[in-house]
């Protein structure tokens, strides 16, 4: 699969949405914007898991160590090289804690405090890095012991699988574990909403329909059209929410609340990838330029997620420390644009350059 417009308008959307969080418009934009995270867990499950499912299919076998390098030249870069300004930022203001630096360096931060130390949205990094290490080595074992196996099959009524039971069963183990967390220890908020055991169901979420979509897409296909309306209902009701709720003191949020998130996720995904008109469809609601734009944000969404919080802290400080009478929407449509320049920036500049180094060196085994 190379790049699809539909799903990068996704990521676009997802990375507004994380703008809209981290910089006050209204209420219930601060109140939903963090979804956006969760939309990027399914995103990636979904694409990162497609990328070693089309190695299988085409060679037999993944090579963990290939796939774990060539995803290391797409987030290292960019996440070290934008630390070096994080740090800056908290020596102006600080003394620095080098075991909380130790932590961030090694995404570690969301066991270690919950949140990123000088990048606080950086916990998100480290649980889709954990996912990829633990996922990559999972899948290599599984296949090479024969403890799971991946078949296409084009029947509808199929039995279920031993890697569909281990990804279902994890997923509920992992909501167990945040009821009990939440319950037994509400205090620690940060580190219940930020632990990769407590948020990679919302990933694995994305693992799944990468599985049906590769292995058994007409099984997938006949499902989903067969019960839509009753899909979709499901998907608003999961998200309808999110408005209206705080996250940081929301029991419901931290334990059903990230179920039903990549519920609805997970099924606007898959309606992305089975609707064949999806492109005209978001051209009719939205207009093909603005679909256009937000696609060529999402493209580079990773870069500006990166970088968004510099720019907030620094235009934070310069209002403040000058005491200027800007207004809540003027900071949030000049952060978000200079983000989004310097993170397009970034995107065709410093992450294409050592993603030729990367495919120099470790060229991808499938196209």
């Amino acid at each position: 699969m190379g790049r699809l417009r539909e799903l990068d308008f996704l990521r676009g959307i997802a990375i507004i949405l994380v703008l809209f969080r981290h910089e006050y418009l209204f209420t219930w934009t601060v109140n939903m914007g963090w979804i956006g995270v969760d939309l990027f867990f399914v995103l990636s499950g979904f694409l990162v898991s497609g990328l070693l499912f089309k190695e299988y299919l085409k060679f037999g076998t993944t090579q963990p160590v290939r796939f774990l390098i060539r995803r290391g030249f797409k987030i290292y870069p960019i996440y070290y090289l934008s630390y070096i300004f994080y740090l800056l930022l908290i020596v102006f203001d600080h003394k620095l804690d080098i075991r909380c630096v130790i932590a961030d360096l090694l995404f570690l931060q969301n066991y270690y405090r919950g949140w990123g130390y000088a990048y606080a949205a950086s916990w998100s990094l480290a649980v889709e890095e954990h996912f990829y290490f633990g996922f990559a080595i999972f899948l290599w074992l599984g296949l090479k012991y024969r403890a799971i196996k991946l078949e296409k099959s084009s029947d509808t009524s199929s039995g279920i699988s031993r890697f569909e039971v281990f990804m279902l069963l994890t997923m509920v183990t992992c909501l167990l574990l945040r009821l009990y967390s939440n319950v037994v220890s509400p205090e620690k908020f940060s580190l219940n909403f930020t632990r990769t055991h407590l948020r990679i169901d919302s990933l694995l979420a994305g693992v799944f329909i990468s599985y049906f979509y590769y292995f058994k897409t007409n099984r997938l296909t006949t499902l989903f059209n067969a019960h839509r309306k009753v899909f979709y209902a499901i998907a608003i009701l999961g998200l309808i929410w999110a408005p209206f709720i705080n996250p940081q003191f929301s029991f419901f949020v931290k334990t059903f609340g990230f179920l039903f998130l990549y519920t609805s996720f997970g099924i606007l995904l898959i309606h992305f990838l089975l609707t064949a008109n999806i492109n005209e469809q978001l051209n009719r609601i939205f207009t093909s330029s603005i679909v256009n734009i937000v696609s060529k944000i999402g493209y580079s969404s990773y870069s500006i997620y990166i970088i968004h919080s510099i720019v907030n802290k620094i235009t934070e400080k310069v209002v403040r420390t000058n005491n200027l009478p800007v207004s809540a929407t003027l900071i949030f449509l000049f952060t978000s644009v200079v983000s989004i320049t310097i993170g397009m920036y970034m995107t065709y500049n410093i992450e294409s350059h050592f993603l030729k180094i990367r495919d120099k060196y470790f060229p991808s085994r499938v196209a």
